[in-house]
C-alpha cells in the first residue's frame, strides 16, 4: 500500500497547526514550508475541515487552525479522510469478490495486514509527532514568540 501525496501534506498540515497552538495560520506560509502551491494545499484542506480536524477563519487576517486538539487525532483518522482506496490488491476492492473464488485464502491475509495497518496508525495522534521533533519550530519556519503556551 502507497500512501498519497495528500495524505503527506495533510499530515504536514495539521503538524504546522499543531506547533501554531491555537493560533492562526496562512495557507500561503504552509505550502511555502512544504513546497507545494496555494491550490493543492486548499485542495488537501477540503476533507480535514469536512472531518472537524481543521477550521477556517474568513477575512483580511483569516487562516485555519485545529478545530480539535492535535492529541485528539489519530493518524489513522487522517489517512480514512484523505485516501480513496485501501485496496491492497484487487482481493479487497469493490464487493472484495476475488478474481479466482479466492481459493488461495488471500483475501483474509491481506484484510488482516491491513487491519493492523490500521492499529498502529490509530496509536499515533499529530500531537506524538510534534512532540518527536524537538526543532519542530525551525523546521516549519515558525517563530516562537508566536506560539502561546497554556
Amino acid at each position: 500500500m502507497r500512501l498519497t501525496r495528500q495524505t503527506n501534506y495533510a499530515v504536514r498540515l495539521l503538524m504546522y497547526c499543531a506547533t501554531n497552538d491555537g493560533q492562526i495560520s496562512r495557507i500561503a506560509d504552509i505550502a511555502q514550508v512544504n513546497g507545494i502551491s496555494d491550490l493543492f494545499l486548499f485542495k488537501i484542506l477540503q476533507p480535514l475541515v469536512r472531518a472537524g480536524f481543521v477550521e477556517t477563519i474568513r477575512g483580511r487576517n483569516g487562516g485555519i487552525r485545529l478545530a480539535k486538539r492535535s492529541d485528539q487525532i489519530t493518524l489513522y483518522q487522517v489517512v480514512k479522510v484523505t485516501e480513496d482506496s485501501f485496496a491492497l490488491s484487487e482481493h479487497l476492492e469493490g464487493d472484495g469478490a476475488c478474481p479466482s473464488g479466492d481459493r488461495f485464502g488471500l483475501s483474509a491475509v491481506f484484510r488482516e495486514a491491513l487491519s493492523a495497518f490500521f492499529r498502529v496508525l490509530s496509536t499515533y495522534t499529530i500531537a506524538d509527532l510534534v512532540e518527536a521533533q524537538p526543532d519542530i519550530l525551525s523546521l516549519l519556519k515558525i517563530e516562537p514568540v508566536t506560539i502561546l503556551r497554556k
